[in-house]
């Protein structure tokens, strides 16, 4: 199963980072790639954005999931290919490190189901980690953006 963790520490406390991923409005125009989302309800939507998976480039939609909120500190979410025969989950989880700063990790995993699942899982074992990051990472700059 393809699929990456990141973690990065943030110079605000818990509060902001709750604040943030709560609303996947806020994080899901971060996802790489990013085309456009649309919010079914409070706990799904569809994604759509252009995978680079290095022999081609391709339009993935994704319905995401949510399976949990856990204030302040985890969101669970499940994904389930719309355009691919893809399936995976994924989560945001906050630590405290003192009052004013925030341990984040992002985690995904996505795999391939089907006819060419073990060519595609391939790619997608270097894809996830380096998305997983990208994702990560963007969402923790726009934290300290709206947080200065």
């Amino acid at each position: 199963m393809p699929q990456g963790t990141h973690t990065v520490d943030l110079p605000v406390n818990i509060e902001a980072v709750w604040e943030f991923v709560q609303d996947m409005n806020n994080w899901a125009p971060l996802v790489p790639g990013y085309v456009e989302h649309k919010i079914i309800n409070k706990r799904q939507s569809t994604w759509s954005f252009n995978g680079d998976l290095g022999f081609m480039k391709k339009l993935v939609k994704l319905k995401v999931d949510i399976k949990e909120w856990k204030e302040p500190t985890q969101v669970t979410f499940h994904l389930t290919g719309i355009s691919d025969n893809f399936t995976g989950s994924g989560y945001f989880l906050a630590q405290v490190i003192d009052q004013n700063r925030t341990r984040m990790s992002g985690h995904l995993d996505l795999t391939a189901k089907g006819m060419i699942a073990s060519i595609v899982n391939q790619v997608l074992v270097s894809f996830v980690p380096k998305t997983t990051t990208e994702l990560t990472n963007a969402i923790a700059a726009k934290i300290i953006e709206i947080n200065k």
